[in-house]
């Protein structure tokens, strides 16, 4: 793959930052090191830098030409509370016990962070880049909260982009196609009041725990009678708890899950269906439930120009036979997604090469991604804010 020569040549001072934000890893909204790095390294290339946007989020602004195009790219910076195993020696292994970078998120600020070097040393495009730099994705809603707070007003992006690695796809590889990438993200708690007894004496009450096993089970109709065949559709109960005590049938149980879904019309009817078969299933059995639907993000759909056009810098850059135009999309969630509900853009997937999976206490961003990344960051910049 041709690497961007200027960027090759500071590959391995991008290996460092990478391994700097790796080893200072800070959660959602928590991110003020991280902020701080970033602000620094911006400032110092001559960019243009505002901070405080949804707390410890940044933008930086690098103008080139008299253009009035405008681009933002994003990249996430927050990172995961899980404890970092990690095989074999890491000497960036994270100092925040309990905290590590377990999705990449470390390597993505360092591939914005490196596209901004080159693009602020070269200039070689007409118009404005808007670098985005966004806090908490893992489940806080910063993209969501960026939007909310005017970022997309006072920071015009004609189109917005974003990036993750993906392990078990070669490094020097793409991925991207047009509609879903990626899907919303639901969660639910249904609550389950029935009426103790003694486990010996199960007809003496109304056993909770019975009725909470029919909802597992009755849940799933939604995916295999409720929806057409081609929704793809997930609705997953992982926990379920109640009672403490082996001969003792609870008073009641609390069940919680996720829904993952790509068509927006089917998660806006999802919690009505679950709601009907909560108090159906109770009502069968004697018992009362009520249901706590929680809304999460927004699934991630490109805009099917603005995948074309990724898919196009990707080839140019990496070769057609390194880049897949129609990947299967993924059950995951990304909030990502509110900045591509407002404006045009595309979200695309780059080869992290043979490591553990993201999430994952072993896993960790392969360095060799970095200036791959960051030279399609440069080169799509270029092409969408080409020279007259």
């Amino acid at each position: 793959m041709p690497i961007v020569n200027r960027i090759a040549e500071f590959a391995d001072e991008m290996t460092e930052w990478r391994r700097d934000l790796h080893a200072h890893p800070e959660l959602g909204f928590e991110e003020h090191r991280t902020s701080d790095v970033v602000a620094a390294k911006l400032a110092e290339w001559g960019i243009e830098v505002h901070r405080g946007i949804a707390g410890t989020g940044i933008v930086g602004v690098l103008k080139a030409g008299s253009g009035t195009g405008t681009i933002g790219l994003r990249a996430d910076m927050d990172a995961l509370p899980i404890l970092e195993r990690g095989e074999g020696p890491r000497d960036h292994r994270s100092t925040n016990d309990g905290v590590m970078h377990a999705c990449g998120h470390d390597g993505h600020t360092t591939m914005l962070l490196g596209a901004a070097r080159y693009l602020a040393e070269t200039r070689n495009f007409d118009g404005t880049v808007n670098f985005i730099f966004q806090p908490a994705e893992e489940g806080k809603g910063g993209g969501d909260r960026m939007v909310k707070e005017g970022m997309f007003e006072r920071f015009p992006c004609d189109t917005v982009w974003g990036m993750h690695n993906i392990p078990g796809i070669p490094v020097g590889h793409f991925a991207v196609s047009p509609g879903p990438m990626m899907a919303a993200r639901d969660n639910f708690i249904i609550k389950v009041q029935g009426r103790g007894s003694h486990g010996a004496m199960p007809h003496q009450g109304i056993d909770p725990v019975v009725v909470g096993a029919h909802l597992v089970m009755a849940l799933q109709t939604i995916t295999s009678r409720n929806i057409e065949a081609q929704d793809a559709l997930v609705i997953s109960v992982t926990q379920f708890e109640g009672g403490n005590a082996f001969n003792v049938v609870p008073d009641s149980v609390e069940l919680r899950g996720t829904c993952r879904v790509f068509d927006p019309q089917v998660q806006a009817s999802l919690p009505e269906r679950i709601e009907r078969i909560v108090n159906g299933v109770c009502a069968t059995f004697g018992a009362t439930g009520t249901l706590e639907y929680l809304k999460g993000y927004p699934a991630t759909i490109n805009d099917p120009a603005q995948a074309a056009v990724a898919a196009e810098v990707a080839e140019a850059l990496a070769g057609k036979e390194r880049v897949d135009r129609n990947p299967k999309p993924m059950m995951g969630a990304e909030d990502f997604s509110y900045m591509l509900n407002v404006r045009p853009g595309a979200y695309l997937w780059a080869g992290n090469g043979d490591t553990a999976g993201v999430h994952h206490p072993d896993y960790d961003f392969n360095d060799e991604l970095l200036p791959h990344g960051a030279s399609f960051w440069a080169r799509l910049v270029e092409d969408r804010l080409s020279r007259p």
